[in-house]
């Protein structure tokens, strides 16, 4: 399936600031579900500087912008051939250990409550592989919190997203990699897009979030518990880390008085949406 992404993301200042600086993860990396046809990032007046492929195999870039600055769009344009591989990361390079991902951090710590979600999903699979029992974690994560958009926020975390029972993707994967600690088994947070609104589509924005599980004999393994499934072609991976924050596609700052307001629209479609909308 050949995805197009639009993705514009606007800063506006109440205050002109100085100067902002960004590192940027917002350029795929190609895998064998995914492969990129075109893609380019730009801001008006703004110095990108080098980019590089950091130990996970996302891509990285840092942005600068001169002030006085009142208002930065950053505008992410490209299109991807994706690939079905029933959420398996194949044919992806990085040299991280995977159980460099057993660490958790305040997002994803367990309580006792995670805890005695993750022993009931496993329980009676003492002899099942670590495939399907990571399966069970996801489906444990997908009964237990509702999706419901505007009942969390972006410091939520998996432990206080578990005791309200509702949240949104940044919640089930939190949760996700949560219960994946507590079984021993190395996890990470996901960022990326899904066609949203597809057929057989679900829980989720155009901008999307999941976890993704280190299983042996398959390495990582990507799973949405928002829309209870694998990633498949209708989604498009950008970069991973311990969580949320870890995995931002942008993260920076600007130096300069005042506050800041953040705009994000987000696109995906086909290629027959795509020439529709033309």
């Amino acid at each position: 399936m050949r995805l197009h992404v639009r993705h514009a993301t606007t800063y506006t200042y109440d205050q002109p600031m100085r100067f902002v600086v960004q590192s940027h993860r917002l350029t795929p990396s190609g895998h064998a579900g995914q492969k990129v046809i075109d893609w380019k990032v730009t801001a008006e007046g703004a110095a990108f500087g080098a980019s590089f492929t950091d130990g996970a195999g996302d891509q990285v870039s840092t942005m600068t912008v001169h002030g006085p600055v009142s208002r930065v769009e950053i505008l992410v344009e490209g299109s991807i051939e994706t690939t079905d591989t029933a959420g398996v990361l194949r044919g992806f390079r990085e040299v991280i250990s995977p159980r460099a991902y057993l660490r958790a951090t305040s997002a994803t710590k367990v309580n006792g409550a995670l805890a005695a979600l993750k022993d009931a999903a496993l329980r009676g699979a003492d002899g099942a592989d670590e495939l399907a029992r990571a399966h069970r974690l996801a489906a444990a994560v997908s009964e237990a919190i509702a999706y419901r958009p505007g009942t969390t926020t972006a410091h939520t975390t998996a432990a206080e997203a578990l005791e309200k029972g509702e949240g949104v993707c940044q919640d089930h994967a939190h949760a996700l990699i949560a219960l994946a600690h507590a079984a021993d088994l190395p996890a990470r947070y996901v960022t990326g897009y899904l066609l949203a609104g597809d057929e057989g589509g679900g829980a989720g924005e155009a901008s999307h979030a999941w976890a993704e599980v280190n299983v042996a004999g398959l390495g990582w393994v990507g799973f949405d518990p928002a829309n209870e499934c694998c990633p498949d072609e209708r989604y498009i991976r950008l970069g991973s880390g311990l969580d949320a924050l870890a995995a931002a596609p942008i993260r920076g700052m600007s130096r300069g008085g005042g506050g800041e307001v953040m705009d994000v629209t987000v696109v995906v479609a086909t290629s027959s949406q795509s020439q529709t909308q033309q």
